[in-house]
């Protein structure tokens, strides 16, 4: 099942990011975040007419994705970023084809124009779900990050509604 998110669904969320926090470089975010700083975050996003979707599955929360502002601008009032994360365990089940597809149907229904996903290179699997959902790369930004002693590029892909 497929919803917005809850207030009270920041713990599970939290538990689903933080893993990738601590131990990989999908997010630069380097400290482990609290449920209060996430609900803040969802709150923010749904306050902006914007979507946060959660997936359940038998009352457990399985990941989110959700859609943030691309630059404050007003010119880019109908371009966002967008995230999805899985909890660790749970990837390769297309969860994260299903979530991406509620979350542009309703970017759709808001009338978004483009939406844009980052993603910290290498990544194949994450590349991959980004290609099947009819996004293509239009940008590749060498050693933009630091983490873990390593210097990342991020890659953009793009869909066009």
């Amino acid at each position: 099942m497929i919803r917005s998110a809850h207030p009270s669904d920041a713990e599970a969320i939290v538990g689903i990011y933080n893993h990738y926090v601590a131990n990989t470089t999908i997010t630069f975010e380097e400290l482990p975040v609290s449920a209060e700083e996430m609900r803040r975050r969802v709150d923010v996003i749904q306050a902006a007419g914007l979507p946060w979707l959660v997936l359940e599955e038998s009352g457990q929360l399985l990941g989110y994705a959700y859609a943030s502002k691309w630059k404050e601008r007003s010119a880019y009032r109908y371009s966002v970023e967008t995230s999805v994360y899985l909890k660790h365990g749970s990837q390769s089940r297309g969860l994260g084809s299903h979530l991406y597809e509620a979350l542009f149907s309703a970017l759709a229904e808001r009338g978004i124009h483009a939406a844009m996903g980052g993603i910290v290179l290498p990544n194949d699997a994450s590349v991959r779900l980004h290609e099947k959902m009819g996004m293509k790369q239009v940008a590749r930004f060498e050693q933009v990050g630091y983490k873990f002693g390593q210097w990342l590029d991020v890659g953009y892909w793009q869909k066009v509604f």
